[in-house]
């Protein structure tokens, strides 16, 4: 078999396989992780998906996944937000992240900076999962509907944080020896002619923007070579990943509203369409399977530790404003994982920063995720007294 066929039965599987998780209300896209999952016990053709060519697709598509984080970070709806959903957005993600990093530090034994970067990249909000799932129980313009999408909305911020600690926090962890001044001020430096880098680009393409080819849309390949530029002159300082996500907000800040709305599809399509179950498929293949199957009590611990913080943190911080079973209700849904964490944990893997066996506990926390979506219909149904007056109201 060739990588040309391979591709073809990724895509194909997760095509049909995803309409059936679409069905359940389980993202489409989950259908690329589960057949990695299956490559990953057993793969009979080792040598393609260790290839250079399908590992470049691969960070291809995490660097585009990150592009896609900063092309859609809207700060204008940040600025919106109220106070009580700041407050428990912090509370939530913090409180789990104390916890998470606990556990890393001692059940997996890294050191402090890395369980508390783990932790914290694991406490960010699935909220791509979370849209389509409050909007099937008709949640979604609700007083406690908006709460739980607000936190997700504002925990794109903390995201990005924590994407740039990692990437800028690579080369001094990934280093076996003592670094020297030259080699810390170099990266430094580098970094920040990446910013102004991104700067000179949101000025570039303000100026060009409206540039037609006879009336033939031009915006994607001016978009492209802005995420190869800044992804390029990122790796200079093993920054790719930040380049990456630089694009994304510049492209973002830069184009008028009416170019963005033509070309979010297109992006959208070669981000999820293309790149992204390559990606979710690489994740998958690189999680030792067998060695979630020989502890399933880790597992549950790992899952109990983290799932029950998110609970009893959103619990703490609105019971007075929701109530006792709204607030549970709500800590519940927060807890979907299938999200750019993914992302943040891959890009620690594939830098040495977390071994296999985190890794692999992390991606099958992801996955034992997936019954939240029937947890929160069971609840919904049972708690539909309590739930009611945050069902018919809205801020």
């Amino acid at each position: 078999m060739n990588l040309m066929l391979l591709l073809a039965i990724i895509f194909l599987f997760t095509f049909f396989f995803g309409i059936l998780l679409e069905r359940i209300k389980i993202p489409w896209i989950f259908a690329a992780l589960i057949l990695g999952l299956i490559f990953a016990f057993k793969n009979p053709y080792q040598n393609l998906t260790s290839s250079e060519t399908f590992n470049f697709l691969s960070w291809l598509g995490m660097f585009f996944l990150l592009f896609w984080i900063g092309f859609e970070l809207d700060l204008g709806k940040i600025k919106k937000i109220g106070k009580f959903i700041l407050k428990s957005t912090f509370f939530i993600i913090l409180f789990e992240a104390f916890f998470g990093s606990l556990l890393v530090h001692f059940i997996f034994g890294y050191a402090w900076f890395i369980s508390i970067l783990v932790a914290l990249s694991f406490a960010t909000v699935g909220e791509g999962v979370l849209i389509p799932v409050l909007d099937e129980f008709k949640l979604t313009k609700t007083k406690l509907g908006q709460t739980i999408l607000g936190i997700g909305v504002l925990d794109d911020i903390i995201e990005i944080f924590v994407i740039i600690l990692a990437v800028a926090s690579v080369p001094v962890l990934v280093s076996s020896q003592n670094l020297n001044f030259k080699e810390v001020i170099i990266p430094l430096l580098l970094f920040f002619a990446l910013f102004l880098l991104a700067l000179g680009v949101i000025s570039f393409e303000r100026r060009v923007s409206h540039l037609k080819i006879r009336g033939v849309e031009i915006g994607l390949p001016l978009i492209l070579a802005t995420f190869f530029l800044l992804a390029g002159f990122g790796s200079f300082a093993h920054a790719s990943a930040l380049g990456a996500l630089l694009a994304g907000i510049a492209t973002k800040k830069s184009l008028p509203e009416k170019r963005i709305l033509i070309l979010e599809p297109k992006i959208r399509a070669l981000t999820y369409g293309f790149l992204g179950p390559i990606f979710f498929f690489w994740v998958g293949k690189d999680t030792e399977v067998r060695y979630l199957i020989s502890s399933p009590g880790l597992i549950f611990l790992v899952f109990f530790i983290i799932f029950g913080a998110k609970i009893l943190a959103s619990f703490l911080v609105a019971k007075g404003e929701l109530g006792k079973k709204p607030s549970i209700f709500m800590g519940i849904a927060l807890g979907v994982r299938f999200s750019t964490s993914l992302v943040i944990i891959k890009f620690l893997f594939e830098n040495s920063l977390i071994g296999n066996h985190l890794y692999s506990i992390l991606i099958g926390i992801t996955v034992a995720s997936v019954i939240i979506p029937f947890l929160l219909s069971f609840l919904k149904q049972r708690w539909e007294t309590s739930l009611k007056p945050h069902l018919s109201s809205t801020f």
